[in-house]
């Protein structure tokens, strides 16, 4: 079978890099007999690129001019088996790319299922800067894959899952391909967290998901054989500046080596001047900010970040590089650059408990699963902070 993205990538010069080409292919197998400007629009390409490489897919026998931009039977055989769209519910595709439905209601029944999942998941560890978002936030990361044209046919990487990004994505393609046991998609997901990763695998094999799971520590350089494998990754990194480059320096290292992949960053939202910091390591490792949802991320007892977050898209560049490519020495979750020791007072016997790296307790999940030493109460008021 002729590889059309392949042969038309070397007569196209593009700047915004190959994936243009396969969103123009799909659109025209989406919509028979859309039009240039509608194809232009779609892809968000000026008109005349647009029009360059439909004219180069024509030559290549993939499309074909007729009352509008159609695909051929090879072009359709094409984006079926190569890209993976085959079997795909076509309507349902329409209606999540173009948010003209109540995604919540259409994906009722995956909504439901993946509550039932994310019930069970393990207790997050805050030490290591977990938190629970929410069973909507985890499904709207998928649908949002979805739209950037980064799920079907991809090679996915998740850079931590306590949120099961990984089963939402999973389920979502069930739910797009009705009849189709074996996809193309491959999704993986690297944690140091064991806990987590045996629970996604049992989840992923009673659902029939493609996810692979691999214990990773990220302080270490990836293995060789995941660099420059996948065509995008999630992740909800430790909120630090560390914690940041260094997640996304591994991320970037597992990419394709091609201008355009998309990387979902969700991140707390933060003050001005740690924003102009986070925007500053984006510009030192090459990366370009498509959009910035604010309050995409809902989480669960995040107090610390208003149990609320945003999700920053970046796209990678000629000029992407990491910025961590070594082992990485240097103090990484929030427990450990900013090391605070908390009061809290029992409720119950109203004696003063420390919790902190040189407290009592470690957490105050710890203190609350243990109980008070004194009177095994395990209600606390907060009372005070400082920092060591």
């Amino acid at each position: 079978m002729i590889h059309y993205i392949e042969e038309v990538k070397t007569k196209v010069r593009l700047q915004e890099g190959v994936q243009v080409i396969e969103q123009l292919l799909v659109a025209s197998y989406m919509r028979p007999g859309i039009s240039t400007k509608e194809l232009a629009r779609h892809t968000y390409l000026p008109v005349p690129v647009a029009a360059a490489i439909k004219k180069e897919l024509i030559k290549a026998g993939a499309l074909i001019q007729d009352r509008g931009v159609r695909c051929t039977d090879s072009g359709k055989s094409y984006i079926e088996h190569e890209l993976g769209y085959g079997g795909i519910d076509i309507d349902l595709y329409q209606k999540l790319l173009a948010g003209e439905v109540d995604w919540q209601e259409e994906l009722s029944d995956v909504l439901a299922r993946l509550t039932e999942i994310l019930e069970m998941r393990p207790q997050v560890d805050v030490q290591i800067d977990q938190s629970q978002c929410t069973v909507e936030t985890s499904l709207r990361r998928a649908i949002l894959c979805l739209r950037e044209h980064s799920l079907i046919g991809k090679n996915i990487l998740c850079l931590g899952d306590d949120d099961l990004v990984s089963i939402s994505l999973g389920l979502l393609l069930k739910r797009l391909f009705p009849h189709v046991k074996d996809q193309r998609t491959a999704i993986t997901v690297m944690d140091i967290d064991e806990r987590f990763l045996q629970f996604i695998q049992g989840a992923a094999a009673k659902e029939g998901l493609s996810v692979t799971c691999r214990h990773i520590d990220l302080r270490q350089p990836l293995p060789e054989v995941l660099n420059g494998q996948y065509d995008c990754f999630f992740t909800d990194p430790p909120y630090t500046l560390q914690g940041l480059t260094l997640f996304l320096s591994r991320g970037i290292s597992s990419l394709k080596r091609e201008k355009g992949c998309p990387i979902f960053l969700s991140f707390a939202h933060k003050s001005p001047d740690f924003t102009w910091s986070m925007q500053r390591e984006f510009v030192r490792m090459g990366l370009s900010v498509k959009q910035v949802l604010l309050h995409f991320n809902q989480y669960i007892g995040a107090q610390m970040i208003g149990n609320s977050g945003q999700m920053i898209v970046l796209t990678t560049t000629e000029f992407t590089t990491p910025r961590v490519t070594d082992s990485f020495e240097d103090e990484l979750y929030t427990g450990e650059v900013r090391r605070t020791v908390r009061t809290y007072r029992c409720i119950q016997c109203q004696g003063e408990l420390q919790v902190g790296v040189q407290g009592d307790f470690s957490t105050i999940e710890d203190l609350k699963k243990q109980g008070c030493p004194v009177c095994v109460n395990h209600t606390f008021t907060w009372l005070a902070k400082k920092t060591i």
